[in-house]
């Protein structure tokens, strides 16, 4: 969607962060060998410490803060609503990363609402690894149409009910190896479109577009299931300062599993981080390719530029400055990297930039067709002792007006 601005109350954020169990300025502390950058908990620190605001639990490892949202987008108008972050350690051993969860609902004046859980969870020991969204939304979004050359005069809105399950559970099976499961359904229903194109100067490309079949502008639910495996070495996998993700998945969609389409959809994606000289200077890397065979929706089309906050991405937005799903088609890849530097206080900078390409076939990317995005933001650091950040871009990219996107949570 349209880069969202969301302006949290500054005062209840000032007041509950003051209230967070304390961390080291680089939030990192030295631990044993096993499990090197991980901080110790809060209670191993300091275990007659009085309870803070929003820690739950006996032994306080747990955090459950709220986050007032509010945000203006061209197409949607003035959005407000109220979420809610769960964070922290199921465990008191400090082997086990911290896990999180984000419950958000927003509603906005032209009509278009979420209600979204997004969660990423490690039991104690690591031993399962969950991963997995619910998300309901009513949305409006811009079309404008398949393949890498679509012209920003084709800007059409599309308007359709969106639902959304993602799951994953895995089992550990070596050090940082997980391997098992993952389903996904998406249902796309009351799909409409206005008959012109934004500029009121074309017929809408949704119902023009060549590769668009008259299938795909009904009612659409896709199902599918398939295995996945990720080696998994981040330190704190919200803001890793060191450690790489390796990860692998195929999910196989078809009438079988109440599917109207039947495709099969591969995605690799490998990120690397480390520290540039000490853990105040990082470095993060990430190349993602999602490929497709068989009969592909358009909404299930691999596409640059991707800010809804899902988990299709495992939680990556791709490209931050080019429009959600600017540019879609059967196969995709992409690569972004991003140094992220501690200012002061609990306020970090970054600057990132990243190159994709989107086609119909492998064989036929073609350097001319590279999209590119970049920019640079700031990051507030809300819990510190789980690394949890309030990230605030301003990007721009190929196709796409520069904006301003809010987030919770690095971008990869």
């Amino acid at each position: 969607m349209r880069f969202s601005l969301a302006a949290l109350l500054l005062t209840g954020l000032a007041y509950t962060a003051a209230a967070q169990p304390a961390a080291p300025p680089d939030s990192i502390v030295t631990t044993p060998a096993s499990a090197p950058g991980l901080a110790p908990l809060a209670t191993q620190m300091q275990p007659r410490a009085t309870k803070s605001f929003g820690q739950l639990g006996k032994n306080k490892t747990l955090t459950l803060l709220p986050v007032p949202v509010i945000f203006y987008q061209a197409e949607t108008g003035l959005g407000y609503g109220l979420g809610a972050l769960l964070s922290g350690r199921f465990s008191q051993d400090t082997l086990t990363r911290p896990s999180n969860a984000r419950v958000q609902y927003w509603t906005t004046t032209k009509g278009q609402s979420l209600v979204q859980l997004v969660h990423s969870i490690y039991t104690p020991g690591e031993k399962f690894y969950l991963n997995g969204e619910i998300s309901a939304y009513d949305i409006l979004l811009y079309y404008y149409g398949k393949g890498p050359n679509t012209a920003s005069a084709n800007e059409s809105e599309t308007d359709y009910k969106l639902f959304i399950i993602n799951q994953r559970v895995q089992k550990l099976i070596a050090p940082k190896l997980f391997f098992g499961a993952q389903y996904r359904y998406t249902s796309i229903t009351n799909v409409s479109a206005p008959p012109k194109t934004t500029d009121d100067q074309n017929t809408n490309v949704f119902y023009t577009d060549s590769r668009m079949t008259e299938r795909e502008r009904q009612n659409t639910r896709v199902s599918g299931l398939g295995p996945a495996i990720t080696y998994d070495s981040r330190d704190v996998p919200l803001a890793a300062f060191h450690g790489d993700l390796l990860d692998f998945g195929a999910t196989f969609n078809g009438t079988g599993l109440g599917s109207d389409y039947r495709f099969v959809r591969y995605q690799l994606d490998a990120r690397h981080f480390q520290p540039l000289g000490s853990t105040r200077t990082i470095l993060a890397a990430q190349f993602l390719g999602q490929f497709h065979t068989g009969d592909v929706p358009f909404r299930e089309l691999a596409g640059i530029g991707a800010n809804l906050g899902g988990t299709l991405y495992n939680n990556g937005n791709l490209l931050r400055g080019i429009y959600e799903q600017r540019y879609r088609d059967r196969q995709m890849i992409m690569f972004q990297a991003e140094i992220r530097q501690k200012l002061f206080w609990r306020i970090d900078g970054a600057i990132f930039g990243g190159v994709g390409n989107v086609n119909q076939y492998i064989d036929k990317f073609a350097l001319k067709d590279t999209k590119y995005a970049g920019g640079a933001g700031i990051r507030f650091n809300f819990i510190r002792r789980d690394r949890v950040n309030l990230r605030l871009d301003y990007a721009a990219g190929s196709g796409s007006s520069p904006g301003i996107l809010f987030a919770i949570g690095e971008a990869f």
